[in-house]
């Protein structure tokens, strides 16, 4: 992974834990600026915040500098798809303070009441998002809801054992070799929904069922249902092929220092996603919680997330001062053009089409003969 290339020095001064002596970052008109340093708000020091989030979604010193800054433990708990979240604060929130649901699952667990309303007030850094972040249709107002990383739903490969360049959702399911797919329910019939010709987002039980059929008839290379962990499998050999977050394949590509892997978006369209910071129902520590929060939108530590990471930043702010890689900036895998953005679309759903498609995803696991 590619480590943040703005180095910081953390001191705990007697007026509040700051960032002292930021690095300049360039504006844009070409004149050197010093990004204020964030503060913490006093009175939190003792206290501990309970984080639920994505594997491989956070750089390494992110949680660290929050604790010191604050005086504060950070308990870090992880998942491996949305699903499994929801499963467990459906449950009842078992003492988490922060989530980080995708679009679609905001508006889910809005509509069940699983999550506080926030207090933008305390969040000050959100005046750096940009503005297509702000409002979007999952959370209008941003009532329950604060953009952290975005990026796609594409194909990883081994351009060597592959033995050539991979373009299309198609050529996966034909391939002849090993293929994982990505354990997210939505993304992979999006598949299926597409390459038949329908709305990624029907809510037409029959066209889903057909969806359903049509990616078990297209499995038999499919040997593992990875469960965000497709990069691991790819960089291990297991596969030659997997679907994965965007991120997630960058990452390896990064470590490796080769020329072997590869991350495309496929021509026929795929998912574009926006994962957010929430605040569950029942957090013991929201006041800490909405403190965390403002501090992962201040526009270093976002740019430092998202340059460790390898995904998109919906922080603004941190593009226009250039302290996104610019690497990455310039990857349309990554940030993608208007040309590849008209094929990308968002997933939508409620309570009622997300039990269509978690059945039919049922069905292909236990159908498809996968790993057989």
């Amino acid at each position: 992974m590619r480590k943040l290339f703005l180095m910081f020095t953390l001191v705990l001064l007697i007026a509040g834990a700051v960032i002292p002596g930021m690095v300049l970052a360039q504006g844009d008109d070409g004149e050197e600026e010093r990004v204020q340093p964030w503060v913490c708000p006093e009175g939190f020091e003792g206290q501990t915040l309970s984080v639920y989030n994505w594997s491989t979604y956070i750089a390494e010193d992110t949680i660290p500098n929050f604790e010191e800054l604050c005086g504060v433990t950070v308990e870090y708990d992880i998942y491996e798809s949305n699903e499994s979240m929801l499963a467990r604060i459906r449950e009842g929130n078992p003492g988490y303070d922060i989530v980080v649901p995708s679009d679609y699952t905001i508006a889910i667990m809005a509509e069940e009441g699983l999550l506080e309303e926030l207090n933008l007030d305390l969040i000050p850094n959100f005046v750096h998002i940009g503005e297509q972040f702000v409002g979007a249709p999952y959370d209008p107002e941003n009532q329950y809801s604060v953009p952290y990383q975005w990026g796609t739903v594409g194909i990883g490969y081994n351009v060597t054992e592959v033995g050539g360049e991979i373009t299309t959702w198609q050529e996966m399911l034909d391939y002849e070799g090993p293929v994982a797919w990505l354990e997210d329910p939505r993304a992979m019939l999006a598949v299926g929904l597409v390459l038949l010709g329908y709305d990624p987002n029907t809510d037409n039980p029959d066209e889903i069922d057909e969806a359903m059929e049509f990616m078990i008839d297209h499995s038999e290379n499919v040997v593992a249902i990875a469960a965000d962990d497709g990069q691991v499998l790819l960089e291990r050999g297991d596969v030659n092929m997997t679907v994965e977050y965007s991120g997630d394949i960058f990452q390896i590509m990064d470590e490796c220092e080769c020329e072997d892997f590869a991350y495309i978006i496929p021509a026929e369209g795929s998912t574009v996603w926006t994962d957010n910071l929430a605040i569950p129902v029942d957090a013991p520590n929201p006041e800490l919680a909405h403190a965390f929060i403002d501090y992962v939108l201040h526009p270093v530590v976002g740019a430092d997330i998202s340059n460790y990471t390898a995904y998109g930043s919906p922080n603004a702010t941190a593009i226009e001062l250039g302290l996104i890689d610019e690497e990455y900036l310039e990857d349309p895998a990554i940030y993608p053009d208007e040309e590849t953005s008209e094929r990308l679309f968002y997933i939508t759903e409620n309570a009622e089409t997300e039990q269509y498609f978690l059945d039919a995803w049922d069905e292909i696991v236990i159908f498809a003969g996968i790993g057989e």
